[in-house]
This record gives structure tokens, C-alpha cells and sequence, in this order.
């Protein structure tokens, strides 16, 4: 009798342990209308205090710099899932800097051959322009997302099992890299013309979710031509930077890395890809080898140079920049339809997020850049909504946080990976961001 009882007390005993376990590690996903939480409002009243920073001057001045950014010493691969080091370097990995201004105030675009822009690492990067005392007014951070990139500048939990640990040599090196590549475009400044392009790309980008969903085709570019004769481009577009094999062990800046090489190759001094509204976007190519990976690059160049559908003088010398401050629900990181992490968990695995918005004006075109990664779905309705406010509209993501997917709202309990494990303070924050980028296009930029 003894022995059963000593059974029967162990089991409960154990089941009071799983349960108590469950309810510490877990709670229930919050379903509340995000209208009806004070993050929300609180986000909508810094949305209506916000009022452009806008300077008017006579004349673009542009410079640019590419600086090498392949580690010495090798670092590990991030993306997908942790492989280790990488084994080769098959693309050499590079910051590069646009600095444009109007003889009033200077905003650089930096971007990274790297999957993520880190907080941890974008404010180290602010901390050291301000130190050196560069005439930069504003940073505008973008990435090209590759999945074949670095890791080694996350710090925490997170950064330690998924994005190759860190490495202090690495963060430094990035740091002083970032401000070489700054500098330098600084030094090279000209009297530039600025114009705004759109081509259009068939065949090349997926909704991988739902087919008959809408994509994201076009290839917004901003061209800038010196009166020294050399010319850049920036550009945009909505295909993830996944065309490498899983398993590929090299470094890489998968098609992004090809299509710039091809600008530069033919057309262009220097260009500059950030990722679009790459959210529920994959790319159409036909493998998974770098030379793959080359062809889909240049089939996307053939068509910008090809089938360009807007091509449009800016005229106007303003620059205008802001931020805005997003408030979000606790962490809703779904280990199933209505079970997540605590939300402390969550904060202790992920760290620290700083969900913004970006804003920079150039002349009549408006940038805005997101910590989400915002699906493709949504961006017709938006460039049309900026056209009726005389706006052209460019979204890019990666801008310095990183807070997983942001879309449409009918897809949140689905079972794609987007929107069960990357989705992590849903639901309800497609809505939410059609507010907020609506308000941000509605603000006084003329």
C-alpha cells in the first residue's frame, strides 16, 4: 500500500511541477482590439505631436563610399539557423555609405551586407559619429537581409544560439568600418541631380504564402548624377535574400551583393540595395548555387534597365527627417494557436527591442523605414495613398531594431512560419501599420 501511495504521490507530484513549469514559461496570447490598448493610443498621440524637421537649401550635394567589411578572422554564418563558421568567403561583405544634402543639413543611408540591424550595434554606430563630430544631422539604417551574412554583433541569449554569438573584435571592427565608410563619402560630396525611378520585374517575386495574394514587383530607385560625371543609385525590392542552399558554407551577400555588382559593372559608380517590403516575399529563380544565385541577380537588372515605368526629375531641395517612437503589446512569441512565452522570457532570450519608424524626405520622395519586416501585400495601397499627397513612397526595413513580421492581419492564425513564429507582438499589427505609415504620409512634407 506504501508503494502505491508513493506512486501516486510522485505522479501529482510531477504533475504539479509540468503545471507549475507551464505556467511560469507560458500565458495565453492576447486577442484584445490593439485599438483598446494604451500602447496604441500612446503611439497615436506621439504620431499626432510629430511635426517634420524639414531644411530647404539650393542645391544636392551627394557622396558615396563602399568600405570592405569581410572579418579578418572569420565569424559565423547567420541566418536560417546557426551554422558555424563560414568556410570560404564568397563574396566579400561591405558598408556602404550615401550621404546627401542640401547645403543645410546632411542624412546618411548606411547599409549592411547582414540578415538584421542589431539596436546593440546601431546605437554604438550613433555613439561614435556624434563622438567624431561628423556633419551627419541623420543615420537612415538599411540591410540587404542576406541569409549568408556575418554574425558575431548580438548580444544576449538570442545572439549567442542564433545569430553566431558575439564577438567584440566584430562589433569594433564594424564601428570603425561604418565610420571609414562615412567619412569618406563625405569627402567626396558634389553639386548632384536627383531623380525617382519605378521598373517593374515579371516572374521574379513570390508570395510564398497565399498565390493569388497581391505582390510587390517594382524596383524603386533614386538616381543621382554628379556634376563630375559619376553616377549612383539606391534601389529596393521585395524578394528575400534566400536563393543560397541552407547548407551553403560560404560568405555571401546572396542576389543583392550580384545586382550591385552589375549596376557598378555597366551603368553606376556605386549602388546601394536595401531590402523593401520583403515580409511574405520569396524570390523565382531557378537554384540554389551561387551561379544560380548570379543569374537571378542580373534577370532582375535586365528588367530595371528595361521595363522602367516612372522616371521623374526630384526638383524640390528639401530634406526633411523624423522618428517615431512605437509602443507595441508584451511579446506574443506563439509556441501554439493561443499559448506563448511569458513575455519576460522572451525579453531575457531576445533583449531590448526599440520599434521606430524612420522618415526621410528628399525633395517630393518619402523613405520610411521600419523595424518590422513589413509584407509586400501592403505596399500598393500605400504608393497610391502617397501619390494622392503628391508624395512618391519608398519603404525599406532593418533601420536599427528588429521586431519579426509585420502582416496582413488574415494571415495571423495560419500556419505559415512568418506569422506563427516570427509574428512576435501580433496580432492585429497590420492594421497598426497602415495607421501609423498613412499618418506618417499625411504629415505637412511640402
Amino acid at each position: 500500500m506504501n508503494l502505491i501511495y508513493k506512486s501516486f504521490s510522485g505522479f501529482f507530484i510531477g504533475v504539479f511541477i509540468l503545471l507549475l513549469i507551464g505556467v511560469l514559461v507560458t500565458s495565453g496570447v492576447d486577442r484584445s482590439a490593439i485599438q483598446a490598448n494604451d500602447f496604441y493610443r500612446d503611439t497615436l498621440g506621439r504620431l499626432a505631436d510629430l511635426s517634420p524637421s524639414i531644411d530647404e537649401g539650393e542645391a544636392w550635394l551627394v557622396g558615396w563610399s563602399k568600405v570592405n567589411a569581410t572579418p579578418n578572422d572569420g565569424a559565423s554564418l547567420v541566418g536560417y539557423k546557426p551554422r558555424g563558421q563560414y568556410e570560404f568567403v564568397q563574396d566579400s561583405s561591405y558598408i556602404r555609405a550615401l550621404v546627401i544634402g542640401n547645403g543645410e543639413s546632411n542624412v546618411a543611408i548606411l547599409n549592411y551586407e547582414l540578415m538584421i540591424i542589431h539596436p546593440f550595434l546601431s546605437k554604438l554606430i550613433q555613439d561614435a559619429i556624434e563622438e567624431e563630430k561628423l556633419p551627419v544631422k541623420h543615420i537612415y539604417f538599411t540591410a540587404t537581409h542576406t541569409h549568408s551574412g556575418i554574425g558575431g554583433y548580438i548580444p544576449g541569449l538570442m545572439g549567442e544560439f542564433a545569430f553566431g554569438g558575439f564577438d567584440q573584435n566584430i562589433v569594433d571592427f564594424l564601428k570603425n568600418q561604418s565610420i571609414l565608410s562615412i567619412k569618406s563619402a563625405l569627402a567626396n560630396q558634389d553639386k548632384a541631380t536627383i531623380s525617382y525611378q519605378v521598373s517593374e520585374t515579371s516572374g521574379l517575386v513570390t508570395n510564398r504564402f497565399v498565390e493569388d495574394d497581391p505582390v510587390d514587383p517594382f524596383v524603386r530607385q533614386l538616381v543621382f548624377e554628379r556634376i563630375d560625371g559619376l553616377r549612383a543609385i539606391f534601389f529596393t525590392y521585395s524578394a528575400h535574400a534566400t536563393t543560397l542552399d541552407r547548407k551553403f558554407m560560404g560568405l555571401s551577400g546572396d542576389y543583392p551583393h550580384y545586382l550591385m555588382d552589375d549596376f557598378e559593372s555597366e551603368n553606376y559608380d556605386f549602388a546601394l540595395y536595401a531590402a523593401g517590403t520583403v515580409g511574405s516575399h520569396a524570390p523565382v529563380h531557378q537554384g540554389n548555387t551561387p551561379e544560380h544565385t548570379k543569374t537571378y541577380a542580373n534577370n532582375i537588372f535586365q528588367q530595371i534597365q528595361s521595363n522602367i515605368k516612372i522616371s521623374q526629375p526630384i526638383r524640390s531641395k528639401k530634406l526633411g527627417f523624423n522618428k517615431l517612437k512605437i509602443s507595441l503589446r508584451d511579446a506574443q512569441y506563439r509556441l501554439d494557436d493561443n499559448v506563448r512565452l511569458n513575455p519576460y522570457l522572451f525579453k531575457l532570450v531576445f533583449g531590448e527591442v526599440e520599434p521606430h519608424f524612420d522618415v526621410f524626405l528628399i525633395g517630393n520622395t518619402l523613405l520610411i523605414s521600419s523595424s518590422g519586416e513589413i509584407s509586400g501585400v501592403f505596399m500598393s495601397d500605400w504608393e497610391r495613398y502617397a501619390r494622392e499627397k503628391g508624395l512618391n513612397l519608398i519603404i525599406t526595413a532593418f533601420n536599427g531594431s528588429y521586431i519579426g513580421y509585420i502582416t496582413p492581419d488574415r494571415y495571423y492564425d495560419r500556419n505559415y512560419h512568418e506569422v506563427r513564429d516570427m509574428n512576435w507582438f501580433g496580432p492585429g499589427n497590420g492594421g497598426y501599420f497602415d495607421t501609423l505609415i498613412r499618418g506618417l504620409i499625411d504629415k505637412p512634407w511640402h
